[in-house]
């Protein structure tokens, strides 16, 4: 019985740690505007980009923004500051109910003058007209992906993100106010609710291991 439990228990340890290790990070953003503080607070609340790694290929990422709802907001344009690691070619995959070209306009990110934030020529991409309508707007997602140069791969993508070498900048429109704020990347990735959730199955499971290991002994 001992030895049963115990295999089992290694056996649900390895599946769960194999399910916990995923390439997707998710990073939040933060306000540089300040126009309105109850769109900037919308902004921070709904709004995030998953980051994503590509099994086989270590020389391309995948920036993927996600507009969680539920107020009105719309993101209309994104920049990438980046000296050093991201491809010039974009290529863009919009969701259904979205239409993103390459180029911004404005092209550089609003308020981004105030943290030296400079979009790399190149690295931009906007809604294209009726640019709020055709943004990411609630429950919608759009995915730009690059190849990396100079020999970096994936983990130096999350490197340059954490020390704030490569910053990922929004434009967002369509708020309720009518006005509109601009937003730049968290440096340190956040924890999805269904990450949260299973990792809190697993400890409960592991948990339930051990009591029932001990008791048996």
């Amino acid at each position: 019985m001992k030895k049963s439990y115990l295999s089992a228990l290694l056996l649900f340890v390895t599946v769960l740690f194999s399910a916990s290790i995923v390439h997707a990070i998710p990073y939040g953003f933060y306000n540089i505007t300040n126009n309105n503080i109850l769109d900037a607070g919308i902004g921070e609340a709904q709004l995030w980009v998953d980051v994503t790694g590509v099994d086989g290929a270590p020389d391309q990422a995948l920036f993927t923004f996600h507009n969680d709802g539920p107020e009105a907001s719309s993101i209309c344009d994104v920049y990438f500051d980046d000296g050093h690691i991201l491809g010039s070619t974009m290529e863009i995959i919009n969701s259904a109910g979205v239409s993103f070209s390459a180029g911004a306009s404005p092209g550089d990110l609003p308020g981004g003058e105030n943290i030296g934030f400079e979009a790399t020529e190149g690295y931009t991409a906007d809604s294209d007209a009726p640019a709020q309508p055709n943004g990411v707007n609630p429950g919608e997602h759009l995915t730009i992906r690059f190849t990396l140069i100079n020999e970096n791969t994936f983990s130096n993508v999350l490197e340059d993100l954490a020390s704030g070498a490569l910053r990922i900048g929004i434009h967002v429109q369509g708020f309720d106010s009518g006005g509109s704020e601009g937003f730049v990347n968290n440096t340190a990735p956040v924890p999805e609710p269904t990450t949260l959730l299973l990792l809190g199955s697993g400890l409960i499971g592991v948990a339930g291991f051990r009591r029932r290991f001990r008791k048996d002994n």
